[in-house]
Order: structure tokens, then C-alpha cells, then sequence
């Protein structure tokens, strides 16, 4: 169940792609849907949601969304290279005008020192550039990771779209 917070927040990324004539993407794994989820909870999100990716698996990213399994092999599902392979393969796959793709450590296990449980990385594609942003939330469980990672993806569409 969304939270207020983050439906507001799904409100305002439908009316700003909507305002843009544009459309978007998800590419998800660590969340497994819920951030398309999260923007298909608003009515006509089928103005701006071109669909999503659920790539939870290594294989999936690579079939889906061309992300390069060497890449994944030298870096890890999740890392940096891998979060704007994802947004960059989802962006070119689907075709439109924006991509946001997460990948993390989500819990209870799974989790290293170097890659520590509530490790999530994002990434943004646009045609004209990625943008790559990591976020530590720390072992809240997995609900909770899953959930705040979905909002900091809303927020950072906003930022795209700021007026």
C-alpha cells in the first residue's frame, strides 16, 4: 500500500510528463515493479507510462535491457555502471523520453560490507545525458527500503522536471 507522501508524489510526476508530452520508463529491480506501480495508482498515467522493466534477475537485466553481462560480472548487479546501463538500455528499448531504473540491496540477506543491506543505486536516462545518483538507506527492512527507494525515483524524476 502507497503511502500519501508517495502518491502525491506520483500525482506530480503524471501531471509534469503529461505538461512535457512526454513518456517514461522504469527499469526495477531491487523494487520489482512497484515504482510503475507507484505512478499507475494515478488515473491517465497511460499518457506518460510507456511501461516498465522488472529485471530482478542478472539475466533479465542483460535479455531485457541489454545490459552487458560482463558489466555485471566486473561491478556487481548493484553499482553504478549497472544503475545507468539499465536506464540507458530501458530508455533505448522503449523509445522515449525518459528512463529511471534502480538497483539495491534490498535484504534481509544478500547484503556485504562492501554492499551493505539498504544500498540502492539509481539511474536517470534522457536522451541527451544518465545521471547516476546512490542512496544508503540503511537496514530498515525490506519494506521500507523498497518503499523509500520508490520515492527518492519520484523525486528525482521531479528534479528532471523542475519548472
Amino acid at each position: 500500500m502507497l503511502d500519501n507522501e508517495t502518491l502525491v508524489l506520483a500525482k506530480k510526476v503524471n501531471d509534469r510528463l503529461i505538461l512535457a508530452s512526454h513518456m517514461m520508463v522504469t527499469a526495477e529491480s531491487c523494487t520489482g515493479g512497484l515504482i510503475a506501480g507507484a505512478i499507475t495508482s494515478v488515473s491517465g498515467s497511460s499518457a506518460m507510462l510507456y511501461g516498465g522493466f522488472v529485471t530482478y534477475s542478472n539475466r533479465a537485466k542483460t535479455a531485457m535491457i541489454d545490459v552487458p553481462q560482463a558489466l555485471i560480472e566486473q561491478h556487481g548487479a548493484v553499482s553504478e555502471p549497472v544503475a545507468r546501463a539499465m536506464a540507458e538500455g530501458a530508455l533505448r528499448r522503449a523509445g522515449v523520453d525518459l528512463a529511471i531504473s534502480v538497483t539495491g540491496v534490498a535484504g534481509p540477506g544478500g547484503g556485504s560490507d562492501q554492499k551493505p543491506i539498504g544500498l540502492v543505486h539509481f539511474g536517470l536516462a534522457t536522451p541527451d545525458h544518465t545521471i547516476h545518483h546512490r542512496e544508503r538507506f540503511g537496514d530498515l527492512g525490506r519494506d521500507m527500503i523498497r518503499q523509500e527507494t520508490v520515492r527518492v525515483a519520484l523525486e528525482m524524476i521531479l528534479e528532471a522536471y523542475a519548472p
